[in-house]
This record gives structure tokens, C-alpha cells and sequence, in this order.
């Protein structure tokens, strides 16, 4: 993955997040997904690998936007593979918009924060440009019924991206705590959403690492279809 135009860069919590949606049944039998805020296209190339689906990459910001379309074109998948430079927002807004199957999204997770002095960052990293209700919202109007949006979040805020989902009749089905190690709280949680108007809930946790800092057995079975070295 090349990363270098880019304001965030390729992290563990992002690849776990790829993997475990790419895991799941609905991404790899979807005809049609949906990246929002591609960055450098990671999520969109990770599901690539384990769908047949055509995926289309929403990006804002203009250097990762060339920076998904250049690793999409370096890819085997380049043929299902697009990226649009705009916002989500204008994206679903469009009266000629198509529906998909499945959503993914890494999406900016600081709202009263202090902001940094990268642009590019803060477009990445702060809600301002993105709130999550105008997220939920898109997602709701871009997704076929019975379709599933996946997201990850801080853990603290899941139910906080809970409740705004499901104004828009998106309901939790699954939500997967990430740990870094098995004594210390979750990091982050990874939501997946089905807009259906009632759904089980299903809960479960990822750990990364063992207590000697080596990958545990379950990240590895996650992630050696994508890490060079496991």
C-alpha cells in the first residue's frame, strides 16, 4: 500500500476493521459496494480480495483521493474498482444515484477536539466536514434495503453511533469489540448495521496481542490473507 499522500496512514485498527467485514458473508456475496473516505483506498482493496463485487471509493480530499485511484490502478481488481472525488453528502444527493448491496466506512472520529494545523488531517480525523448524522443520513439513502453498513468507531461513542443509525433505520446487528491486549479496555468497536427495522444483536471481541506482544491466534487468522509476514 502506498501511503504517501496521504494524511492517515495504514493502521492495525483499520486492517482488524477490513478484515473482519471482509470476513463476513454479506460482503462476499455483495454485487455492489460502497467505501466512504477511502484514504488511501485500504478498505476497497482488502474487500476486493475476498468479493467479486464492483466497489466504488467516495474520497473528499483531493491527495488521497490520487492516492486510491493510484493504488486501485496498481491492483489485480483495478477493472471493479472506482473512486469519485466529492463528499458524501453531494454523493447521496445525487437524483441519479445507484443503491448498494454494503457499506464501509472508517469515519472521522474527533467532533470538539483540538484541531491540528494539516488540513488534510483534520479532514480525515474531525467530524467537522463530516457529522455523523449527515453519515447515517447518506448511508441510510445509498444502501438497498435489507443492505449492511459496516463501521468503526471508539469504543466509548459506539452507542452513541448507535442511537444516530438507528434515527435513520439503520439497526445494530453486530457489534465486535477491539482490544490492543486482554488487560487493558477496548479501543475501538466495529459496528455492522442492517436497514431492517428490527434485528438480534450479536456481540463478540477481537484481541490483538498476546501477553509477550506476539499476534494472537485470532488477528492472525484475520489478517494473514493481507500481512506479508504472518
Amino acid at each position: 500500500m502506498h501511503q504517501e499522500y496521504t494524511a492517515m496512514k495504514v493502521c492495525t485498527d483499520a486492517c482488524l476493521f477490513g478484515a473482519w467485514a471482509a470476513a463476513d458473508v454479506q460482503i462476499q456475496t455483495a454485487k455492489k459496494i460502497l467505501d466512504i473516505g477511502s484514504g488511501t483506498g485500504l478498505l476497497s482493496l482488502m474487500l476486493a480480495q475476498q468479493s467479486a463485487a464492483h466497489i466504488t471509493a467516495i474520497e473528499i480530499e483531493e491527495g488521497a483521493f490520487n492516492q486510491t485511484a493510484s493504488n486501485f490502478d496498481l491492483s489485480p481488481w483495478k477493472e471493479r474498482l472506482d473512486v469519485v472525488h466529492t463528499s458524501i453528502q453531494n454523493y447521496a444527493a445525487d437524483d441519479k444515484k445507484q443503491l448498494f448491496d454494503c457499506i464501509i466506512t472508517n469515519p472521522p472520529f474527533y467532533e470538539q477536539d483540538l484541531t491540528s494545523t494539516d488540513s488534510a488531517k483534520n479532514l480525515a480525523s474531525h467530524s467537522t466536514a463530516l457529522s455523523w448524522d449527515d453519515l447515517a443520513k447518506s448511508v441510510a439513502s445509498l444502501l438497498q434495503e435489507y443492505g449492511t453498513w459496516y463501521v468503526l468507531v471508539p469504543t466509548l461513542r459506539a452507542y452513541t453511533m448507535q442511537k444516530i443509525a438507528s434515527n435513520y433505520g439503520l439497526e445494530l446487528s453486530e457489534e465486535c469489540l477491539m482490544y490492543n491486549d486482554a488487560k487493558h479496555l477496548p479501543i475501538r468497536a466495529m459496528l455492522k448495521f442492517v436497514k431492517q427495522k428490527e434485528t438480534a444483536i450479536q456481540r463478540n471481541k477481537i484481541v490483538i496481542k498476546n501477553e509477550d506482544q506476539s499476534y494472537t491466534t485470532e488477528f492472525t487468522n484475520y489478517l494473514k490473507d493481507y500481512y506479508l509476514h504472518l
